[in-house]
C-alpha cells in the first residue's frame, strides 16, 4: 500500500504539472494537512528543521499546505510562513495527510486575467486588476492559504482569498515591520495595474471562487 500511494502521489503531481502549468512552472495536484495540529517543515527530506507551522494559518484560518513536489514519502510544500520562492518538506503519514485537488488557479499579469482550471481544463476566465508598477503582484508558484469573510471595508469587500505569496514591494507609508500577503478580493481597476499587489475581481467572481476553490489549490502567477 505504501509503494502504491507513493506512486500515486508522484504521478498526480507530474500529471498536474504537465496539464495545467505554464512551460516553466509546476502545479500541485495535492494538498497536505498536519496530522498532529502543528508540523515541523524541513529544509530537505529528513533534513534540518526550518520552522514549525500550525495548527492555524498566519491569519487564523485552518492550516492547509499546497504540495509542489513528491520525493519518496516526503512532500514539498508552499506555506504562508515561507518567503516567496522558498519551499519546505514534510513526511506523509507522520507529519501530514494528503488529499487530491482538482482545481488550479493561473493568473497572467500581462493579460490581466485569472483562469480557473479543473483537471487541467479552463472552466472560467476572470478579468482582474493587478499590482501597480510601484507594488507589483509577485510572480511564482503559490497556493490558496486561507479564505476569509469580513467585513473588511470597501477596499477589500467581504471575501478574501489569501495566497502564500508575500508582498515585498510595499506602497509608500505602509508599515514595513508587518508581513503582508497577496490575496484575491473585490476591488476597482479591473484590467488595470492599480493595487498594492493583490488581484482585484468582481463581487460575483469572489462569491464563485470562495465556494469553488479549496484551500491548498495551486496558484501560478506569471508575467
Amino acid at each position: 500500500m505504501g509503494q502504491t500511494l507513493i506512486a500515486y502521489l508522484a504521478a498526480a503531481v507530474a500529471a498536474a504539472s504537465h496539464a495545467a502549468a505554464p512551460p516553466n512552472g509546476a502545479t500541485a495536484a495535492l494538498a497536505a494537512k498536519p496530522l498532529h495540529g502543528s508540523v515541523v517543515l524541513r529544509a530537505e527530506p529528513g533534513g534540518r528543521p526550518l520552522l514549525r507551522v500550525g495548527p492555524r494559518g498566519q491569519l487564523g484560518g485552518p492550516l492547509v499546505l499546497g504540495v509542489v513536489a513528491v520525493r519518496g514519502r516526503w512532500v514539498e510544500v508552499t506555506a504562508e510562513a515561507l518567503p516567496n520562492g522558498h519551499y519546505a518538506w514534510a513526511e506523509f503519514g507522520r507529519d501530514v495527510a494528503v488529499h487530491p485537488i482538482q482545481w488550479t488557479l493561473r493568473a497572467s499579469l500581462s493579460r490581466r486575467v485569472l483562469e480557473l482550471l479543473r483537471d487541467g481544463r479552463i472552466v472560467r476566465t476572470i478579468r482582474v486588476g493587478i499590482g501597480a508598477p510601484s507594488s507589483p503582484t509577485p510572480v511564482g508558484h503559490f497556493a490558496v492559504a486561507e479564505k476569509l469573510t469580513g467585513p473588511f471595508g470597501p477596499a477589500f469587500g467581504p471575501r478574501i482569498i489569501v495566497l502564500t505569496a508575500q508582498q515585498p514591494n510595499l506602497p509608500a507609508g505602509w508599515n514595513r515591520s508587518i508581513t503582508y500577503y497577496v490575496g484575491i478580493h473585490a476591488g476597482s481597476g479591473l484590467g488595470s495595474a492599480v493595487s498594492a499587489g493583490c488581484l482585484h475581481a468582481t463581487d460575483a467572481a469572489m462569491r464563485y471562487l470562495m465556494r469553488t476553490v479549496p484551500l491548498g489549490t495551486a496558484v501560478q502567477i506569471s508575467s
